[in-house]
C-alpha cells in the first residue's frame, strides 16, 4: 500500500467509527420525545421589573387545551411580577403558611401595587392542573396569590397593557404535562 492509499483507508475506518457511532437520524425512533403542545415555558422563576403602583381589581380562571390559565387584572400598568415554585404558599408579612391544595405550588407575586381589598378567588374545581387559589395578602407595595397545581409543571407568566381603559392584566399559564 501507499500513503495515498493508507490515508484514504484511515479516513474511512474513521468515517466509519464516526457513523456507527453517532445518534439515530432525527426522523428515526428516539428516547427524546417532542415538547408537549410544542409547550417550551420550563419551571424555573419567571420575573418583570417593578410595576407603576396598580390596585389588584380580581383574579380569574381559564381552561384551553394544552394549559390552564390565572390572571390577575390590575387598575393601571401592572408589569412588575416574580412568579415561582415554592414550598408552602406563606401569607404576606406574617409568613403564616396558608394550606394550598396540589402537589406544587406556585407564589405568584405582583409588585409595585398599592392596597385594595382582597379579591375573590376563582374555584378551579374540575381543572385539569389547577387544584387551589389562595390570597396570601398584600405587604410592602406587593400583592401575593398562591396557586396550588397538580404537579412542578412548565409555567409562563406575562403581562397585559389595555391603554384606552388603563387596566392590565399578569398572566400565567400552566401546561397540563411535560
Amino acid at each position: 500500500m501507499n500513503r495515498t492509499t493508507v490515508r484514504r483507508s484511515a479516513a474511512a475506518l474513521a468515517l466509519g467509527l464516526v457513523a456507527a457511532t453517532a445518534p439515530a437520524a432525527v426522523g428515526a425512533s428516539s428516547a427524546t420525545a417532542a415538547p408537549y403542545c410544542g409547550i417550551t415555558w420550563g419551571s424555573l422563576p419567571k420575573s418583570s421589573a417593578v410595576s407603576t403602583l396598580p390596585a389588584v381589581t380580581g383574579v380569574r380562571a381559564g381552561r384551553h387545551a394544552c394549559y390552564d390559565r390565572l390572571v390577575i387584572d390590575h387598575k393601571g400598568r401592572a408589569t412588575g411580577f416574580d412568579v415561582r415554585y415554592v414550598s408552602q404558599i406563606t401569607a404576606d408579612g406574617s409568613g403564616n403558611v396558608i394550606p394550598t391544595r396540589g402537589g406544587a405550588k406556585l407564589q405568584i407575586i405582583t409588585r409595585g401595587t398599592r392596597y385594595a381589598a382582597p379579591p375573590a378567588m376563582p374555584n378551579v374545581t374540575g381543572y385539569t392542573t389547577f387544584r387551589q387559589v389562595v390570597w396570601a395578602g398584600f405587604f410592602e407595595g406587593q400583592s401575593t396569590v398562591g396557586l396550588g397545581v397538580r404537579a412542578r409543571l412548565p409555567f409562563r407568566a406575562f403581562t397585559l397593557y389595555d391603554s384606552a381603559t388603563n387596566t392590565s392584566r399578569l398572566v400565567v399559564d400552566v401546561a397540563h404535562q411535560w
